[in-house]
């Protein structure tokens, strides 16, 4: 199995936690992380521009092989905040597109079963095992970051495994 590079993204319009691992089979590096912040005075389109033109930036300077981008999801009481969600999604998914990147997506309940081993982990214990599997001296901040590896992380376990099976190319 080659190594891979693999970008989680935890898409947000006030903070989107991004983070790059390889992977070689069950083997993780960490190769960078952090946040983008549009300005939150601007209005939505401006920060919708920010956000594409600085996912860009991450997407040239680390040259992943793939993205993973977490599922929308929002409470049934709260469909507006769906709908800003969808927008964040749209551009950052644009960035990785426009440059060639594949796209994947993955629920959230898939990566803590995934990372944690239980699709109803709390956010603790999946920070926890982000650390234990990186190798990290100290839980990534804020939790936007810690959620982006856990996406990276689980994907890349979910494709070890695909790979694995009979007659998997």
């Amino acid at each position: 199995m080659s190594v891979r590079r693999i970008l989680g993204v935890d898409p947000g319009l006030r903070t989107t936690g991004y983070g790059i691992i390889e992977a070689d089979g069950r083997s993780l590096r960490l190769i960078e992380a952090g946040i983008l912040r549009p300005t939150a005075s601007r209005a939505l389109e401006q920060r919708l521009v920010e956000l594409h033109d600085a996912m860009v930036d991450v997407v040239r300077t680390t040259r992943p092989a793939c993205m993973v981008i977490e599922e929308l999801w929002s409470a049934y009481e709260h469909p507006q905040t769906a709908v800003l969600m969808g927008h964040a999604r749209g551009v950052l998914a644009l960035a990785a597109g426009a440059n060639g990147i594949a796209v994947h997506h993955l629920a959230h309940t898939v990566v803590k079963l995934a990372v944690a081993g239980s699709g109803s982990a709390r956010k603790s214990q999946v920070k926890g095992m982000v650390v234990r599997l990186l190798g990290l001296r100290e839980p990534p901040q804020p939790d936007d970051v810690s959620d982006a590896l856990a996406l990276a992380i689980a994907f890349a376990f979910r494709s070890t495994a695909a790979a694995a099976l009979p007659g998997a190319v």
